[in-house]
């Protein structure tokens, strides 16, 4: 989706990249930049289906996502992922710099997720879109906050303060984006990333995995990538090695020389356009201009 005064020949060189991933990846290729944001739902909807209309590897019936975000809405995480798995069977994420916290959870809905030795996600901290203001607010941090001055034995006089300022409905309304963000990631691991495990290949190698082992081992995942006593802040930056140690399984392209420069040749030219703009959201398709 590309603004009137763009830089043709940038884009031409942009859209000549895209055409080489997808040959890589043998799927369709689109670019998502920015916040995911309820008021960001129908823009992305409309363009996913226009991608899908104009594709040229319609039997493939594949998409790969080059995703930087610093995360979101967990509620439009789902959407979204609702629009992917409408149009297409296999969705991957492919994320070059980072994405993080909802952006997290949407990657934890691919069939494969393809990162290299620089890439980063983050822990999930959902963001909460307060009915008053609209604002979207980190909810974890609030949460953690009040559980530790519930146990404390003496209370000082700023956590009195801040005890009495409590607003119970905004404090159900951070308890409850917590709960679906950990019920989404248990759900799409379970039904996208898992769905090819199973044989057991360190513990008992060989031996079937069962339904129950998928569920738990995302129980422990989702409840891992929640857990900010473990990460310390909500900017942590969780690379392959981090991720694997959850077991997390992370397509790991840092020696793949042809596929490493097949995405930077993409990403680059991308994000180089987008930061010297400043432009806070951006979708791209190679078949999609406006």
């Amino acid at each position: 989706m590309q603004p009137d005064s763009l830089d043709q020949s940038i884009f031409s060189l942009i859209d000549e990249k895209a055409k080489v991933l997808e040959d890589e990846l043998n799927c369709d290729v689109i670019f998502y930049h920015g916040q995911i944001h309820p008021a960001l739902f129908r823009t992305f909807r409309d363009f996913i289906e226009a991608v899908k209309v104009r594709s040229k590897r319609k039997d493939e019936n594949c998409i790969s996502v080059v995703l930087r975000t610093a995360g979101g809405s967990a509620e439009t995480t789902e959407r979204m992922v609702g629009v992917l798995r409408k149009h297409y069977k296999n969705v991957n994420f492919i994320v070059p710099d980072v994405a993080m916290s909802a952006g997290t959870i949407f990657c934890m809905s691919g069939d494969r997720i393809f990162m290299d030795y620089s890439s980063s996600l983050g822990p999930v901290d959902p963001q909460v879109q307060l009915p008053d203001t609209g604002d979207l607010v980190p909810a974890l941090g609030y949460i953690d906050k009040i559980a530790e001055i519930a146990k404390k034995k003496k209370l000082s006089p700023a956590d009195v303060v801040m005890l009495k300022s409590i607003d119970l409905a905004k404090l159900a309304l951070f308890e409850q984006g917590r709960d679906l963000s950990t019920d989404l990631l248990k759900d799409w691991l379970v039904r996208y990333k898992f769905k090819d495990w199973k044989e057991h290949r360190t513990t008992n190698p060989g031996t079937p995995v069962t339904e129950e082992e998928r569920i738990a081992r995302a129980k422990k995942i989702a409840l891992e990538l929640s857990n900010h006593k473990r990460w310390r802040s909500h900017g942590r930056n969780l690379n392959i090695e981090k991720l694997q140690s959850l077991k997390i399984e992370i397509d790991d392209y840092s020696d793949n020389a042809k596929l490493s420069a097949s995405i930077r040749g993409y990403n680059d030219p991308m994000t180089g356009f987008i930061d010297r703009n400043g432009i806070s959201f951006y979708l791209h398709n190679r078949n999609v201009h406006d």
